[in-house]
């Protein structure tokens, strides 16, 4: 008997269908599968056994509400989410996001990122994203806690060492960790690395803050170093101001890069002299510890631009200014084909993600179309999750490794997934191409395990 197999249109026509409303989940999902073709060729197996049928359906969604008490006395209603998406190659991990926007497309979107993403690593790890609609700006640590506590009340009973890792994301920092791992430990009644991101006296990992923006220059490096050049003396465009775009600007400049820019959620400042390590220093200080506006670092430094956000304007001014390099580092979709044109004309020929999924699907086809150096996020900022994975494998052998070692390790892994992505570039007949490598490499690894696991 003939079975009929969908094909991968019939298959992104029933995502449509089925989620109409999810659009940042189509966009994730047409990315991978626009560029897998060639191994479903090869292994014609897949479709039989609906591999892809399987891989774009999570394993588990968990929603549920989040009611807590703010100063004033009043009862507050969140929403919480979890989406497991997929665990054949070790227990879910994937961050939280505190942010208005979250909702279950955003989720899903990152959850699905995420598989492919920590697939690239050479670490034992399924995807996993969760988060709530809850914003944290503005609110007392008091706040924030019962926020926290309450949140963790209902996901603690679907978390654990081996079986789900959560980690930090957009408004989900140190305190937000802390917050969490205590309410978990108290209602698990144990100490395990249940969390990565912890404070560095109870269980946390060196580097870790770091991990993401410093893996993200690495990456560069190694696409730079392709065509015999470095960062040094490179104009280097950043968007965001929280961890990733801050340990990102400090790795450009430690490798002789000039940073002229950074972004929240109110502004932008273009600073033509560069950033130093004062300037630099001047920004965590007052986005990590006062928790302030990029505005007052205008007050600080007059001679530089300030400019706010415009929310009528149909591109990014970020993206505007002349400059070798641009680092995404912000939020997705922050980066569109208006911006991406601005920006090739202003002299940028490599463009490296530090956010999940920043460029628009037109941004992408632009930069690829101009065969400029375009390093996707899911390869390029899996520095995070590898040094969570790191951090995982402290906690598990109850040590901590010094800095260098930690940081000696981030590199490599990142030379890793380099050589990774233009390897199987290579092999599948789109040399250079990393947006295809990052993901045919990440399929190629989730299919196999899935397929030998068999239908579970």
């Amino acid at each position: 008997m003939n079975v009929r197999i969908s094909s991968v249109d019939e298959i992104m026509s029933r995502v449509h269908e089925r989620d109409p409303d999810q659009q940042e989940f189509h966009q994730a999902v047409h990315g991978v599968f626009e560029t897998i073709g060639p191994v479903l060729e090869r292994n014609p197996g897949y479709r039989r056994l609906a591999v892809l049928e399987r891989i774009i359906e999570p394993e588990r969604i968990i929603v549920f509400r989040v009611p807590w008490m703010d100063d004033a006395g009043q009862v507050q209603v969140n929403r919480g989410y979890r989406v497991q998406m997929s665990s054949v190659l070790g227990p879910y991990k994937g961050g939280l996001r505190f942010h208005p926007s979250v909702n279950l497309s955003v989720v899903k979107f990152l959850a699905f990122e995420q598989v492919f993403k920590n697939a690239l690593t050479p670490l034992a790890l399924g995807g996993a994203k969760g988060g709530a609609d809850f914003d944290p700006k503005g609110r007392s640590d008091g706040e924030v806690m019962r926020f926290c506590q309450a949140f963790m009340s209902e996901l603690y009973r679907h978390i654990g060492p081996d079986t789900d890792v959560p980690a930090g994301d957009i408004g989900v920092g140190s305190r937000e960790i802390g917050y969490l791992f205590g309410m978990y430990k108290k209602l698990s009644n144990e100490f395990t690395g249940v969390f990565t991101g912890k404070g560095l006296v109870w269980g946390g990992s060196l580097i870790r803050p770091e991990a993401a923006g410093y893996g993200v220059v690495y990456f560069a490096a190694e696409m730079l170093a392709t065509r015999g050049k470095t960062l040094e003396g490179r104009r280097c465009l950043i968007s965001g101001a929280g961890d990733v775009a801050l340990f990102t600007a400090e790795k450009v400049l430690a490798l002789g890069g000039r940073v002229v820019t950074l972004s929240d959620s109110t502004g932008l400042i273009y600073d033509e002299q560069g950033l130093d390590s004062e300037k630099l220093a001047f920004v965590k200080e007052l986005k990590n510890v006062r928790r302030g506006r990029l505005k007052e670092y205008k007050e600080r430094y007059p001679d530089v631009v300030y400019l706010p956000c415009d929310p009528l304007l149909d591109h990014n001014s970020l993206w505007s200014f002349p400059a070798d390099c641009a680092f995404p580092c912000a939020t997705h979709n922050e980066l569109n084909a208006k911006d991406a044109e601005r920006l090739l004309a202003g002299g940028v020929d490599l463009v490296c993600e530090g956010a999940n999924m920043p460029s628009t699907s037109a941004a992408v086809q632009i930069f690829l179309a101009q065969k400029i150096l375009y390093g996707p996020g899911k390869a390029a900022n899996a520095g995070g999750v590898a040094v969570s994975g790191l951090e995982m494998a402290q906690n598990s052998m109850r040590l901590s490794w010094p800095r260098e070692e930690v940081d000696a390790r981030l590199k490599l892994i990142m030379k890793i997934i380099h050589k990774s992505c233009l390897d199987i570039a290579h092999d599948y007949g789109v040399p250079g191409n990393y947006v295809a490598g990052a993901n045919i490499s990440g399929f190629i690894k989730v299919s196999r395990a899935m397929v030998e696991q068999g239908l579970v």
